[in-house]
């Protein structure tokens, strides 16, 4: 990983966290937010789809920048329930070298 991309999660989380404080008028988490967690897991299923067609189109730099847009709609959902890029990232290293089959199985137990 390039160096400072966790810091940049990190700074987005806390841009975040602020702007949760802010008025429904003045920012697009904050009124997001503001309309309760349907309204946050609609915009994650909307994203999601963009992204695999994104995928789907072959277009690499569309693939990216819809993801970029899935990856900030669920850090605003991570942000609702008082979570962040570390809890996320602390979970995939804990799995990391664990096979798939076998941390999916584990999860069943």
């Amino acid at each position: 990983m390039k160096a400072g991309l966790y810091e940049t999660l990190e700074r987005i989380a806390a841009t975040i966290e602020e702007r949760k404080k802010a008025g429904a008028e003045k920012s697009y988490v904050a009124r997001l937010l503001s309309e309760g967690e349907d309204a946050v897991l609609k915009k994650i299923g909307e994203e999601a789809t963009e992204t695999m067609l994104a995928a789907k189109s072959g277009d690499k730099l569309h693939l990216v920048r819809e993801t970029a847009d899935l990856w900030f709609h669920s850090m605003i959902l991570l942000a609702r329930h008082g979570l962040g890029p570390g809890d996320v990232l602390a979970e995939l290293h804990r799995r990391e070298g664990i096979p798939g089959l076998d941390e999916k199985a584990a999860r069943k137990k």
